[in-house]
C-alpha cells in the first residue's frame, strides 16, 4: 500500500519541464474571448461584454480552474482539501449508477454508442448509416429483454454546448495523477467547460454491456469516439481520490505509483460488442483496435457474433451508400445478432459465469 505522501523518496523522478509557456497576453486573451460575440446582435451590448471580458481575464490570469469547492470531508485521504463541487457531483453520479447496476432486480442495461459524427441535423443533412445499424441492434436488444441507453456522439457536431475535451495525458506522468472520474475538466480558467464526459461516465458505469457501432474514418475510429475513448483512460487504473495527489501534484503522484499502485479497473466485468463498417478499407483494423481497447479495460467480449466488420457499397459512390445498405440486409441482421449475443453474454455474467482466467493475477499491470 502507498505510504503517506509527505517526504518524497530519492527514487522518485523529478517531473520534466521546459516546454514553451502558452500563457496569453491580455490583448490576445480578450481577442479570443470576444470571438464568442461575433454576431452583430451583440454589438449593442459592448459595455456588458467589456465587463465580462475583465472577469474572464481575471479568472484566466489567476488560474481559477475550479472556482466552487468544499472541503473533501470524511472518506478522503485529505479531508481538508478543497474539492471541486463539479468533480464530487460526477463521482456521486457514478456511484449511484453503479448501485443501480448492482441491483439483482435491475434489467439488463445496454449502452449503445453511435460513434458517427454525421447527422441530418447539421451540415451533412442526412442520417448516418451507423445510426441505422445501431437502430437495428437496439430493436434486437430490446426484443431480447434489455433496457437500452443510446449515446449519440453525433451530438458533438449537432447540439449546442456539447464538448468532449481532449485527454491531457496525466496517466503518462503517473497513474495516480489520472483521477476517476477525470478531474482535468471543467477548467473554468481556460474556458474548458461544458464537458460532456461527466454525464457519460455514469452511463458506462450503469451498463451491464456496451455496444459500439462506428464507421471508419481514414483507417481509424471517428474523432468523437476517440475523444471519448481517451477520456475513459481514468476508468482503467484511475485514482478515485484526488486529495491523495493534492489535486495535480505530479511529484506526489509519481511517488504513490512507485510505492505500489493497484491500477483499479473501474468498468471491468461488463460485456461488449463492436460493429464497424467502412467504404474501402480499415474496417478490420478498427474493429481489432476497439476490441483490444475494451478488453484492456477489463470488459468481456460477447463471442464471435458480437465482433463485426464489414464494407457497405465497396468502392461505390458515397451518394448511394444508403441504398447500398438497403440492399445489404445481411449486415443489418449481423448487427442484430451482435446485440442478441451481447444480451446473452450479460445474462451469463450476471448469473456468475466468468471468463476463463479472469481470477488470475496479472504479472504485468498497466
Amino acid at each position: 500500500m502507498p505510504r503517506e505522501p509527505d517526504a518524497l523518496t530519492s527514487r522518485v523522478p523529478t517531473p520534466r519541464t521546459g516546454q514553451p509557456d502558452p500563457k496569453l497576453t491580455r490583448e490576445e486573451f480578450e481577442r479570443r474571448y470576444r470571438a464568442n460575440f461575433f454576431d452583430p446582435a451583440f454589438d449593442a451590448h459592448g459595455d456588458a461584454i467589456d465587463r465580462l471580458a475583465a472577469v474572464a481575464w481575471e479568472a484566466y490570469d489567476q488560474g481559477r480552474k475550479a472556482p466552487r469547492t468544499q472541503p473533501a470531508g470524511a472518506g478522503f485521504h485529505d479531508p481538508a482539501y478543497q474539492l471541486s463541487d463539479e468533480w464530487r457531483a460526477a463521482r456521486d453520479a457514478i456511484r449511484a449508477a453503479e448501485a443501480r447496476r448492482q441491483r439483482p432486480d435491475a434489467p439488463h442495461r445496454v449502452l449503445l454508442v453511435c460513434a458517427s459524427p454525421r447527422s441530418e441535423h447539421t451540415c451533412p443533412g442526412e442520417m448516418s448509416k451507423t445510426w441505422r445499424l445501431l437502430e437495428a441492434a437496439r430493436e434486437a436488444a430490446c426484443a431480447a429483454g434489455a433496457d437500452c441507453d443510446v449515446l449519440e456522439l453525433n451530438r458533438l457536431t449537432s447540439e449546442y454546448g456539447r464538448n468532449i475535451h481532449p485527454c491531457k495525458g496525466c496517466v503518462s506522468t503517473a497513474m495516480p495523477l489520472c483521477h476517476w472520474p477525470c478531474s482535468c475538466y471543467p477548467n473554468h480558467a481556460l474556458g474548458q467547460h461544458q464537458d460532456w464526459m461527466n454525464a457519460i461516465y455514469p452511463r458506462w458505469a450503469e451498463a451491464h454491456g456496451v455496444m459500439i457501432v462506428t464507421p471508419v474514418h481514414w483507417n481509424h475510429a471517428t474523432s468523437p469516439l476517440k475523444l471519448m475513448m481517451d477520456r475513459l483512460v481514468c476508468a482503467d487504473g484511475g485514482n478515485p481520490d484526488p486529495t491523495s495527489t493534492a489535486g495535480k501534484d505530479a511529484a506526489r503522484a509519481k511517488r504513490i505509483e512507485l510505492d505500489g499502485w493497484n491500477y483499479p479497473q473501474h468498468l471491468a466485468g461488463r460485456a461488449f460488442a463492436v460493429v464497424v463498417h467502412g467504404d474501402v478499407e480499415g474496417a478490420q483494423p478498427v474493429r481489432h483496435a476497439l476490441s483490444d481497447w475494451l478488453r484492456g479495460m477489463g470488459l468481456v467480449d460477447a463471442g464471435a457474433l458480437s465482433q463485426v466488420d464489414r464494407y457497405v457499397g465497396y468502392y461505390a459512390p458515397y451518394a448511394t451508400s444508403h441504398d447500398a445498405l438497403d440492399a445489404d440486409q445481411a449486415l443489418l441482421e449481423e448487427s442484430r445478432n451482435a446485440a442478441r449475443a451481447l444480451v446473452e453474454r450479460i445474462a451469463q455474467l450476471r448469473a456468475g459465469q466468468v471468463e476463463a482466467g479472469s481470477q488470475l493475477e496479472l504479472p504485468r499491470q498497466k
